[in-house]
C-alpha cells in the first residue's frame, strides 16, 4: 500500500518534465491519476510509460489549455465526474518564455507567460478548491520557481508570474486551512528539463551544455537537479504525512537560492 493508494491525484503539465515525473512517482505509490496537457501525443507516451511501471494504474487524460478559463472547469469537472473526487491537485503547468531585458520583453510574450504561468494556476484553484472544500480535504502542490522568489533576470515574464504563484500559494493557504485543505508551492531551481534545456539553448545556442555546466559551477551540489527528486517531494506534499505544512515555498535547487 503506497501513500497515496487509490488518491484521485490531478496534474496539469503532466506530459512532460517535472509532471510526467511526478506522475510516474504518483502511479507507483498508488494513485489513480487524472493528466492534463495541451499535447495529446505526449500524454499518450506519458500513459505507455507509466503504464509500463504499474500495469493496472488508472489514468484519465485530457487535453486542454490551461489558460483558457473554460478549459480548466472542464478539466476538474471530469476528473470529477470520472473518479468522484480530488485529493490531490499538482498545479503545474507552465512555460519560461523567452528570454530578454524588461525593456525589449515582448508585451505579448508577457501576457502569454502569465497567462499560462499564473492564470492558468488560479484557475485550476479556483475550481478545485470548489471540489476540495465540499469533500473537507485535500492538498494542492502549485509549482513557482527559484524565480519565484528571486530575481533571475531577463525573464520579466516568467519572474512576475512565478512570483504570483507564491503570493496566489500563500494568501489561498490562509483562506482554507480550515476546511482540511493544505496548500503549498515548490520552488524548483535548475532541474534538467526540457524547459531548462531550452533555456540553456537560449543562452548558449549550440553549446548549451558548456553554458549548462557553467550554470551549475556555482550551485553547492554542482550538478542539475533530476525530475525523480522534486516528483519525490511532490508525492509528500500531495500525502497524509504532511497535513500540517500549509502555506510554504520550498525550494529544491541543491541550496543556490540561499548563496549570498
Amino acid at each position: 500500500m503506497g501513500r497515496l493508494q487509490d488518491k484521485v491525484i490531478l496534474i496539469t503539465g503532466g506530459a512532460s518534465g517535472l509532471g510526467q515525473a511526478a506522475a510516474i512517482q504518483a502511479a507507483k505509490e498508488g494513485a489513480k491519476l487524472s493528466l492534463v496537457d495541451l499535447n495529446a501525443e505526449t500524454l499518450e507516451e506519458t500513459q505507455k510509460i507509466i503504464k509500463d511501471s504499474v500495469s493496472d494504474a488508472e489514468v484519465l487524460m485530457i487535453t486542454a489549455d490551461v489558460s483558457d478559463e473554460a478549459a480548466v472547469k472542464t478539466y476538474v469537472d471530469q476528473t470529477v465526474s470520472d473518479f468522484g473526487r480530488i485529493d490531490g491537485f499538482f498545479n503545474n503547468a507552465g512555460i519560461e518564455g523567452k528570454q530578454n531585458l524588461t525593456e525589449n520583453y515582448g508585451s505579448d510574450e508577457f501576457g502569454k507567460v502569465v497567462g499560462i504561468n499564473l492564470n492558468g494556476v488560479f484557475y485550476g484553484m479556483k475550481y478545485v478548491l470548489e471540489v476540495m472544500k465540499k469533500q473537507g480535504s485535500g492538498s494542492i502542490v502549485n509549482t513557482a520557481s527559484v524565480g519565484g522568489i528571486r530575481g533571475v533576470g531577463n525573464q520579466s515574464g516568467y519572474a512576475a508570474s512565478k512570483h504570483g504563484v507564491v503570493g496566489l500559494t500563500r494568501n489561498s493557504a490562509v483562506e482554507y486551512g480550515e476546511f482540511g485543505i493544505s496548500i503549498n508551492a515548490i520552488a524548483p531551481g535548475a532541474i534538467m528539463t526540457a524547459m531548462v534545456e531550452g533555456s540553456l539553448r537560449q543562452i548558449g545556442g549550440d553549446n548549451w551544455e558548456e553554458a549548462g555546466k557553467e550554470f551549475v559551477s556555482v550551485n553547492p551540489m554542482k550538478r542539475f537537479g533530476r525530475p525523480e527528486e522534486v516528483a519525490a517531494l511532490v508525492s509528500f506534499l500531495l500525502s497524509q504525512e504532511s497535513q500540517f505544512i500549509n502555506g510554504a515555498t520550498i525550494p529544491i535547487d541543491g541550496g543556490q537560492s540561499y548563496k549570498y
